[in-house]
């Protein structure tokens, strides 16, 4: 498709939210009378779901320690909940097991699920918990849980087909989606407002910019001038000066080439997404020795896209400044951030802890390229904001590809309503000190 001299906005990223905010604002243009998707130009420097779209594990969740995050969830759900065909969505549930020291947290999740109306099933006790997991899963052993938060609703969705699907939607709304076009920079008028995206195929004259690119954010973020160190404000009021704005993680994802139908339930039906986090040692499956003695934890699922059981473990940080990270080539196209053969012993042998039909399973891992990294923010949550007057930065440190119903609510603030959910996730943050709370999950991003 050839690229146009101008456009009213320009969308830059073909995933998860550039996809999701094209068609939405689409949608608005149309209703409210004052345009149409003719208006909106999505650009993408490889294709369609070629980023962290296309590779994400697809989990959709609503288990987050953190209100904020929680309600946010619980919005993007009902998006997914609204064409589960179109979005290749799996409502099966989700799991999150957890020890002792994560039991105060889990039950503030769910009590506020509750709050809000989103259906789990909360479960307390060592005894109770163990009995609930083996009426799920008859092979279920892992010790030292003690408690479970059974999700009702979420699950999963197959990763390209469900970007597929709002790509069909976008384009149906007349929004043009132009790939194989790499963004250079931006021209700039005094204020500082975007007035054109340079491209390497040329300009585009716009109104407009949504970043919408995932990883790659820091490499924008320097293009528009934004500081690379921020001064964080703690909720204590303590600042912390030269925090990287930006760091990577890299990402833990695997899968065993199982048929994804043996990890039916108990009754014969697919399972929930099933979220162990433990405190309990973790030995090898295979020598017995001690992979680790410090909080793990790991998720899986049965997957017919990926053709076994997939999933991942905790990510662990990248060393070195952001600026000096390569994300390209991305994901399993590169050499450097790829799992090796410690994540495959580590999470095989956490499945077996898990479930006996795991025991044993190490020369079933594929031994395929897989995992990738993730662009986080100063305390591991998105920022949604206005940058430069006209330039709407998505940014939303690796928690992206669940949160389907971002683009939704970017849409509406675009229209000049400004979003109550998005709120918590201004930059400005962390200037005033509202930090999101942190739990005592492994994971960075719960």
């Amino acid at each position: 498709m050839k690229l146009p001299e101008n456009a009213r906005v320009v969308i830059i990223g073909a995933g998860i939210h550039g996809l999701s905010t094209a068609w939405h604002l689409a949608r608005e243009f149309r209703a409210s009378g004052q345009g149409s998707g003719e208006d909106i130009v999505v650009l993408d420097k490889t294709s369609i779901a070629a980023g962290a779209s296309g590779i994400a594990c697809g989990v959709v969740r609503n288990n987050y320690y953190q209100p904020a995050m929680r309600e946010l969830m619980a919005h993007s759900v009902e998006v997914w909940e609204s064409d589960p065909a179109a979005f290749h969505y799996h409502p099966v549930g989700y799991l999150q097991i957890s020890p002792e020291v994560m039991r105060e947290d889990v039950a503030s999740i769910a009590e506020q699920q509750a709050s809000i109306g989103y259906e789990s099933v909360f479960i307390e006790g060592e005894r109770a918990s163990h009995a609930y997991m083996r009426e799920l899963f008859d092979d279920w052993q892992a010790p030292g849980t003690t408690s479970v938060l059974h999700e009702k609703r979420g699950g999963y969705a197959h990763n390209g087909a469900s970007i597929r699907g709002l790509a069909d939607k976008a384009e149906a709304e007349g929004v043009q989606i132009i790939t194989g076009v790499s963004v250079a920079g931006f021209r700039r008028d005094e204020s500082g407002a975007l007035m054109a995206v340079h491209t390497d195929v040329g300009d585009i004259e716009t109104d407009y910019v949504v970043l919408a690119v995932g990883p790659w954010i820091e490499r924008f973020w320097t293009m528009l001038d934004l500081p690379q160190k921020i001064t964080v404000r703690d909720t204590e009021g303590v600042e912390h000066p030269d925090v990287p704005m930006w760091t990577f993680w890299s990402l833990q994802e695997g899968t065993l080439g199982l048929d994804p139908g043996v990890q039916r339930t108990s009754s014969g039906e697919m399972p929930p997404v099933v979220h162990v986090d433990s405190d309990e040692p973790l030995y090898s499956a295979e020598d017995g020795s001690l992979i680790t003695d410090s909080m793990w934890g790991i998720y899986y699922k049965p997957d017919f896209n990926f053709g076994g059981i997939q999933g991942g473990a905790s990510p662990f940080p990248i060393d070195r400044p952001a600026a000096e990270v390569a994300v390209d080539p991305y994901g399993p196209a590169s050499p450097d951030f790829i799992v090796g053969e410690s994540f495959a012993h580590m999470w095989t042998s956490a499945l077996g802890f898990c479930q006996t039909r795991f025991r044993g399973t190490l020369n079933q891992f594929r031994r395929e390229p897989s995992g990738g990294i993730g662009c986080f923010t100063p305390d591991n949550f998105p920022v949604f904001d206005v940058v430069h007057d006209n330039c709407y930065v998505i940014a939303d440190s690796n928690h992206g590809y669940k949160m389907i119903g971002v683009g939704a609510l970017v849409a509406q603030e675009i229209m000049g309503r400004a979003q109550a959910l998005l709120a918590p996730f201004r930059f400005g943050r962390y200037d005033s000190g509202d930090l999101h709370p942190t739990s005592n999950s492994p994971f960075p991003w719960s």
